[in-house]
């Protein structure tokens, strides 16, 4: 009999164990934007999705996005106030 029982306990255990674990998520801070840079944000999806993915903002910083802005810039054939509006956006903490 207590070999019965401790086979269960044991057997429960190993179930108990070899589960999936789930892990409670807290949702994404959602960030208000200012119309300035919801204008950026909207410019940088509509221009530059039409010939690559998508970068994150935060996959470069300040200094790494001016070169890449300005190359692009004439790619997309955007104005300098659209590229700086880009630039606002991508670069904002």
């Amino acid at each position: 009999m207590k070999n019965k029982i401790l086979a269960m306990a044991l057997l429960s255990l190993t179930i108990y164990s070899c589960s999936p674990k789930v892990v409670p998520t807290e949702e994404p801070k959602k960030i208000e934007l200012s119309a300035a840079l919801a204008e950026g944000k909207s410019l940088y999806e509509n221009n530059c999705a039409k010939c690559h993915d998508l970068f994150k903002p935060k996959d470069f910083n300040a200094e790494q996005w001016k070169p890449i802005m300005l190359s692009m810039q004439k790619k997309a054939k955007i104005s300098d106030e659209q590229r700086e509006k880009i630039y606002n956006y991508v670069t904002m903490n």
